[in-house]
Parts: structure tokens; C-alpha cells; sequence
């Protein structure tokens, strides 16, 4: 069963690996065209919304209500059950995002007023006018998540994982194409943003119908699923979409700060959802509808087996990325980002506050992982509480911290938040008796201690100083960006052999 978990991973974090990339490239090119100054400022504030909401009416709420359900109709109903459930539920979901996306757009001076208080006239103006583009993004991006969640109850993965890729295209091809014909060339974005949403959900229909799930919405009778789903939709609208909301926080604070902030900020974000997306996201998305089915089933030893694989894969994966992340900052940055309009200025402040994000990247897959133990139980309650509480530490720590820190305090302070948020969720899962940790953990840190350690230390003292990296052109900074990746890479491995962790036993450790 591991080994087939691993797989489904795998063939998601493939499928996101190849969005990533795509990501990469897109931000490659904004960054070199438009720098990071006012006018992408603008564009973060003005697609962080919509994008926020999305986490909340579709990745961060609706999925993880609406999979344990069908996962449940799935494994006990007839497939008539089944498509009166996915029929029902897209014609609420359409309705309620037709109606929020209208009033995004017409309130949407008012919004930026809101989330961006220290846009001055220009600034404000500019904004709104992109948002009311960007905000119909909204309903076309959480239908798609809502095809998204019906293809991977059904174990189908992979299309749903490439998906993404099409925003990112959509980007790229307005930034290059549509914004030198504009009289505002930053609001090319915009558009991108609002044709990538309605080429994502025609993207998904054809294998909707194949599995002749396709929705034709209509208002049942039998209003049973809709209500269990709304009922776990409420709470899981905060709980799983904090590290948005904890970034839209940020931008408010940014929004007082220098020119700049916002988008040294968005950077160095980029940076962290790269593994995130890779692995994090991959594996949250291949343990709901699996961790669902065991309790639906019942199955209470293999749900805790399953939770404690992740956990180890966890571990395995994100603690190298994140110290990788923070020793190689700089050079990552440079290589990816310091041309155009891009200045090694960008590049420093940028590397400030990816370091300040690469301490909490463990957390914030971690809690992927917790929030996803409660969500397959169909318990929303718990997970609420401990994100209100999270929510509530950040915004207390932005205050502590933007003075001293400005934008750096901005992400230690989200970082700080997810940590604390990992911990109390685990304590939770502990205590609910849901998780029980297998032997050997301690044996194991030891291990990933050791293997990390080893790394961080060849890393440094085989990668060139900043001021190198600056002077450095592009084929220098890739081929001196490889070797250190490779070395910091296979240093780890190696390590990590040498003091015992063997791949066959993490590939069936349950």
C-alpha cells in the first residue's frame, strides 16, 4: 500500500514539478520585464485576492469537505447516489461564486482599500482596476477545483496536478505578447490571470466525462451530501487556508513599507512553494482521499500507519529543502531573477526574507499533513480553533517584528505562526489517540540531523560569495548553482545511507 501511495506522490509531484517549472519561467520573466517595484506591487496585491479566495471556496474549504464525502458515497453508495451528489453540489457551488464574484467586482475600490491601506491614489487606482480582471478568476479556478477533487477521489491525479501549467502559460504568453500593446503594460497580467482561470476548467471536462461524472447542476430533494457538506465546509474555509490568510496579512504590512516589499516578498514565497507544491501539496492531495477511505472503513491502525509514512517522507524531504533553501538564497536568486529590471539590491532583500520563510517550510508541509489526519475524519472543529489561534500569533508577531525587521519580520513571522500550528496540531492528533507514532523516531531525527548538517556544511564552503554571484553572467551563475544543488544533494543521500535509512524500508514502512 506504501508503495502505491508513493506512486500516486510521485506522479502528482511529477505533474507539479513540470507547473512549477512553468511557474519558475513565468516569475523569470515578469521579474526581468517589470522588476520588482510599483506596478508588480500592484499585480501581487490584485491577484493574491482572488487567489486567497480560491484557497478558501475551493483548495483550502471546499476540497476538504466535499472528498470525504464523495470518498463516503463512493465506498457505500450506488454510482446514481453519486451523481446526484456531484450534480447537487456543483449548482451550490456555481451559485454562491457567481454571486461572490460579482460583488468582488464592483466593490473592488473598496476591497483594495482593505487589503492594500497603503497604496496611495495611483497606486489604489491601478489596483482596483486589475482586480475587477482578475476577480471572475474566482469561479472559474474553484470549479476547476471542484473537478480537481472528483478526479482525485477517483485516484486520477496526474491531470489535475498539470492543470496549473496553464496559468503559468497564460502568463507568460501576456507578459511577452499582450503587455508592450497596453497603455499600463502591467495590466496584461491581469488578463493572463482571468484567461488562465477559464482555460483550467475547460481543460478538465473531457475526463469528467469519462468517468461520466460530468455535472449537470440541478437542486435535489434529497439534500443530505450538500448539507454535510456545507457543515464541514464553514470551519475548513479558515482552517486550511491560514498560511494565505497569514500572507495577506503581510501584505497589508507591506503595503506601509518601501516600495518593493510586496514583491520581495512574493519572491522569496515563490521560492518556498516550489518544494511545497513538489512535495507537500502532492502528498496532502494523495492522503485525503486514502485517509478518507480507511475511515470510512474504519480502519483505524492503517489510517495511523498511513499518517506515520507521510510524516517520515516529511522529514526526508522538506528539512533539506528548507536549509538548502537558506544557504543557497542568494544564489538561487541571482541566478533565476537578477536580470532587466531585476537588481542585485532585489536580489538581497528577496534572500533576506526567503531565509526567514526556509525556517518554517517543514511547518508549513506538516500542516498539510495534520489538517489532512482531521479533514478525513470529517472533523473541521479542531483544526479551526488551532489556525484562529495561529492567525491571531502572526498578526501579533508582524507587529513585534515589522519595526525592527520590515518585511524580513513579515515572513519570520509566518514562519514562527506555521510552527506553532504544526505543533499543537500534532499534540492534538496525539491526544485524540488518531496518530501513533511507530519505533524508531528518535533514531531517525538523529539521522536526518546528521545527513542535513553534513550538507549545509559542504554547501558553504563550496559555493562563491555574493559578490561573485553579482559579477557572475548567467552561464557562470547556472553552472556554479548546479554544482552546489549537486554536491548539497548527493552529500545528503550519501549521508543519509551511510547512517542507515534504507529506501526499500521507507517505500513499505507500513
Amino acid at each position: 500500500m506504501s508503495r502505491k501511495l508513493l506512486k500516486s506522490t510521485f506522479i502528482v509531484g511529477a505533474m507539479t514539478t513540470i507547473s512549477r517549472i512553468f511557474g519558475l519561467i513565468r516569475d523569470v520573466v515578469i521579474a526581468r520585464l517589470f522588476g520588482a517595484g510599483v506596478g508588480l506591487d500592484v499585480f501581487i496585491v490584485a491577484f493574491r485576492i482572488p487567489n486567497f479566495l480560491r484557497r478558501l471556496f475551493a483548495e483550502g474549504g471546499f476540497s476538504q469537505a466535499f472528498i470525504p464525502v464523495l470518498a463516503e458515497y463512493k465506498e457505500q453508495r450506488d454510482g446514481d447516489s453519486v451523481k446526484a451528489l456531484v450534480d447537487q453540489t456543483s449548482a451550490t457551488l456555481g451559485l454562491v461564486l457567481f454571486v461572490v464574484m460579482l460583488l468582488g467586482v464592483f466593490a473592488a475600490p473598496l476591497i483594495i482599500t482593505v487589503f492594500a491601506p497603503g497604496f496611495e491614489d495611483a497606486k489604489h487606482v491601478i489596483a482596483a482596476d486589475m482586480l475587477k480582471v482578475t476577480f471572475p478568476y474566482i469561479l472559474f479556478i474553484s470549479l476547476t477545483a471542484f473537478a480537481t477533487s472528483i478526479l482525485n477521489t477517483y485516484k486520477q491525479f496526474a491531470i489535475p496536478a498539470f492543470t496549473p501549467v496553464l496559468l503559468n502559460l497564460s502568463l507568460i504568453g501576456c507578459a511577452i505578447w499582450l503587455a508592450p500593446k497596453m497603455d499600463v503594460p502591467i495590466k496584461a497580467l491581469a488578463w493572463g490571470v482571468l484567461f488562465a482561470g477559464v482555460a483550467q476548467l475547460l481543460f478538465q471536462f473531457p475526463f469528467l466525462m469519462r468517468l461520466n461524472l460530468f455535472p449537470r447542476p440541478g437542486l435535489k430533494r434529497d439534500k443530505e451530501g450538500i448539507t454535510r457538506i456545507l457543515k464541514l465546509m464553514l470551519p475548513t474555509l479558515f482552517a486550511v487556508s491560514i498560511v494565505q490568510m497569514n500572507l495577506l496579512v503581510d501584505t497589508i504590512f507591506a503595503s506601509n513599507l518601501v516600495d518593493g516589499s510586496i514583491s520581495w516578498l512574493y519572491f522569496s514565497d515563490r521560492m518556498i512553494e516550489f518544494p511545497l507544491g513538489i512535495f507537500g501539496i502532492a502528498l496532502a492531495t494523495v492522503l485525503l482521499p486514502n485517509l478518507s477511505g480507511e475511515h470510512a472503513k474504519n480502519e483505524t491502525e492503517k489510517f495511523s500507519s498511513m499518517m506515520d509514512w507521510a510524516l517520515r517522507w516529511v522529514f526526508v524531504i522538506a528539512v533539506p529543502a528548507a536549509i538548502g533553501l537558506a544557504v543557497l538564497a542568494i544564489p538561487i536568486l541571482a541566478t533565476l531573477f537578477q536580470y532587466g529590471e531585476f537588481t542585485a539590491y532585489s536580489t538581497i532583500m528577496t534572500g533576506n526574507s526567503l531565509l526567514a520563510y526556509s525556517l518554517g517550510l517543514p511547518a508549513f508541509i506538516l500542516v498539510k499533513v495534520f489538517v489532512t489526519g482531521f479533514f478525513s475524519r470529517q472533523n473541521t472543529l479542531t483544526p479551526v480553533k488551532i489556525g484562529a489561534f495561529a492567525m491571531i500569533a502572526n498578526i501579533g508577531l508582524n507587529f513585534l517584528l515589522v519595526g525592527p525587521l520590515a518585511h524580513v519580520g513579515l515572513a519570520l513571522a509566518t514562519s514562527m505562526s506555521a510552527i506553532l500550528q504544526a505543533i499543537l496540531l500534532y499534540w492534538l492528533l496525539r491526544k485524540e489517540g488518531v496518530y501513533r507514532p511507530k519505533p524508531g523516531w528518535f533514531k531517525f531525527s538523529l539521522q536526518i540531523i546528521i545527513s542535513v548538517s553534513t550538507m549545509a556544511c559542504l554547501i558553504h564552503y563550496t559555493v562563491a560569495g555574493s559578490e561573485e554571484w553579482f559579477a557572475w553572467n548567467m552561464m557562470q551563475r547556472i553552472g556554479q548553482l548546479t554544482l552546489g544543488i549537486m554536491v548539497g544533494a548527493s552529500c545528503y543521500i550519501s549521508v543519509l545511507w551511510v547512517t542507515g535509512v534504507r529506501w526499500q524500508k521507507m517505500t513499505t514502512q507500513y
